[in-house]
């Protein structure tokens, strides 16, 4: 399965310290919660004058927990879904049983940090723990399935936007923003834009294996165009916040940044959207997008 952010099986040998990085090393930094999260501490430190440290460590304590039990979980039922093996049955592939306990183990730490958080914060963090606890558990895994049921990119934009922008918030002014909701529609709608670039790829594979995603539903072509309008939105909203009074004027530099990479991509992926290999240029380039765009927006919001 083509995938520029999944990892490496770990090798035999290797310590369970470095089989767990070698599971989450990539998604860890670029597609999961981290970003988002960091999003949502600036938003409290710059816009709301809030920012209580200890939260903050705990808080990005739990979402690390959160990140290895989804890249745990997601590697297990893929392998034994036979996901990877669609095109290469013959392939033996061993799905390690520790790969599972990983992931519920990690949840369910994660899920303990949630709801101790939730005594001070109170119910509203328990609700975005239960809401981003159902989102990781059963994107991939039974009986829900959410990326076979056509849900996955849309679970993954109002994981690692609202709900966790929200959530990351919400530990530091136990409040809710009306301004932070719009800004977690930036990191919200350019990761649910890598997420659907992701499987244009995979198209083929997916479909066998019943993946019933949005590329799979629309085609390559048009999946092309939705992850373009998507990243596009995701940057359009930046200076439509800042002209509203919504965002600090500062937000605007992270849509310069991001709006040359948006190019790039466009452009590698014009004519290459049906050659995986060919197309994997067009993937990084949204892959940098979301990182620097998220990154710098951040980093303006904290200003102030």
């Amino acid at each position: 399965m083509t995938d520029v952010f999944a990892a490496p099986h770990a090798p035999a040998g290797q310590t369970i310290v470095m089989k767990v990085a070698s599971v989450v090393r990539y998604r860890f930094f670029l597609y999961a919660g981290l970003l988002p999260y960091f999003l949502g501490a600036a938003w409290a430190r710059g816009v709301e004058k809030t920012f209580n440290p200890g939260v903050f460590f705990l808080g990005l304590l739990g979402i690390f927990l959160s990140v290895v039990g989804v890249e745990s979980f997601n590697e297990y039922f893929d392998a034994k879904m036979g996901t990877d093996r669609v095109f290469n049955p013959d392939a033996e592939e061993y799905i390690p049983e520790w790969m599972f306990k990983l992931g519920a183990g990690a949840f369910a730490s994660a899920a303990g940090i949630g709801f101790y958080l939730a005594w001070e914060g109170g119910w509203p963090v328990v609700l975005y723990t239960l809401l981003g606890g159902a989102a990781a558990v059963w994107y991939v895994g039974p009986p829900i399935r959410w990326v076979y049921r056509g849900l996955g990119e849309t679970v993954i934009g109002l994981s690692y936007g609202p709900w966790m922008v929200l959530g990351s918030l919400h530990l530091h002014t136990h409040q809710f923003s009306w301004g932070a909701l719009l800004a977690s529609l930036v990191p919200g709608l350019l990761i649910m834009s890598l997420a659907t670039v992701n499987n244009i790829p995979d198209f083929h594979q997916d479909r066998l294996v019943g993946k019933k995603n949005l590329v799979v539903r629309l085609g390559r072509k048009n999946g092309r165009h939705l992850y373009l309008g998507l990243s596009a939105l995701g940057l359009l909203i930046i200076p439509f916040g800042v002209l509203a009074g919504a965002f600090p004027k500062l937000t605007v530099l992270a849509a310069l940044a991001g709006l040359p990479l948006w190019i790039m991509s466009l452009r590698a992926g014009r004519d290459t959207w049906d050659t995986p290999r060919l197309f994997m240029p067009a993937i990084r380039a949204i892959v940098q997008c979301y990182a620097v765009v998220t990154v710098l927006f951040a980093a303006a919001a904290a200003r102030g």
